[in-house]
Formats: structure tokens, sequence, C-alpha cells
């Protein structure tokens, strides 16, 4: 019973110094998440070739869309161009999530870690980013 008075009674700034970190480790795994998806995209290209058939994608199109998820990495991982980096990271995610709705195959594998990186974008960024918590009041 103390110690959930204890945390009731927490000072403020120990919390926000908590979210803050919390915060940044999401964001961190999202921005490596992307980063390795981007490379690989650039400079391995056949070890997605099978997925990239399955999903109906040319294999033209890694030159593209490498640049493209390395982009939306840097600018979410930047705190002055996070939240459009956030946008641009939850649309390149949701289109990953379409393909694979596409062709059947709801549930997959990759279709959870989309899922979960883009909660991740935005539970990251709203732990971390005031502006965020300003916008979307969960806890009152």
């Amino acid at each position: 019973m103390s110690q959930a008075m204890n945390l009731h009674h927490m000072p403020e700034a120990m919390t926000s110094h908590r979210s803050l970190w919390a915060g940044r480790i999401m964001s961190a795994i999202v921005v490596i998440a992307l980063v390795a998806d981007g490379t690989i995209q650039l400079f391995a290209p056949a070890q997605i070739a099978s997925m990239l058939q399955e999903t109906g994608f040319a294999m033209d199109l890694t030159r593209i869309v490498g640049p493209i998820i390395l982009a939306c990495a840097i600018l979410y991982a930047i705190p002055a161009t996070s939240v459009l980096g956030a946008i641009l990271v939850t649309g390149f995610l949701g289109g990953a999530i379409c393909a694979h709705v596409r062709i059947g195959e709801l549930g997959s594998p990759s279709e959870i870690i989309s899922l979960l990186l883009g909660a991740m974008t935005w539970g990251g960024l709203y732990l971390r980013d005031p502006r965020i918590r300003a916008i979307l009041p969960l806890i009152h």
C-alpha cells in the first residue's frame, strides 16, 4: 500500500525524466529499424528480393524506397522535424501494412512489426515531446 501511495507522490521532474528517456529509447528503436531497412534496400536488395516479389514490387524500387526510408528516419530523429518524420514514418508503415493486406497476409510478422513500429513512433514522440502531450492529453 505504501508503495502505491509513493508512486502518486513522485516528483513531476522525476516522472518527466523517466518518460523522456523511455520516449528516447522507443524512438531510437524505431530509427534503428528504419535505418536497417533503408540500408538493406540500398546496399543489399538481393536479401529482400523474395519479399519484394511476393508483395508485387519491382527490385528497381529499392533504389527509391531506401532513401525515402532513410530520410524518414533522419527527420524523425531530429527534434525540430520529429513530428513531420513521425507523419512520414506512419505513412510508410501504413503502406507496408497495406501491401501485405493486399496479398492476403493479414497478421503476418511483417505486418505486426510495421504496426508495432508505428505505435512506437508515436508513443516515443508522445513521451519525449511536450507539444504532442499538450495536443493529446491522455492523463489528466
